[in-house]
């Protein structure tokens, strides 16, 4: 709860072969940006998933209304700018 008696909405998601293996939503700002990446259509299987480029985009916006991102191969929490890195960069090196 926050000093006035509100309680603090946390979203969490978390990162798997480049794109979004979970997530936990409370607020409706990443509600409405998750389910903008998930308008493009997606796999149930995150290793099935190949994001298009706007829905990359989508998902980058996305994580800025993110509190806690975890990367699960890395299996590590990591920053939004460091998420941000891991989807733009995932499978070219």
């Amino acid at each position: 709860m926050n000093p006035n008696g509100a309680r603090h909405l946390t979203n969490r998601l978390t990162l798997k072969w480049g794109t979004v293996k979970s997530w936990d939503l409370e607020s409706e700002e990443a509600i409405a940006a998750l389910n903008k990446w998930a308008s493009y259509g997606h796999s149930m299987s995150a290793i099935c998933q190949h994001d298009t480029p706007e829905q990359q985009q989508a998902l980058l916006d996305a994580i800025d209304f993110m509190d806690e991102i975890y990367l699960d191969w890395e299996g590590k929490t990591v920053s939004r700018e460091d998420a941000k890195e891991y989807v733009r960069n995932y499978g070219k090196n």
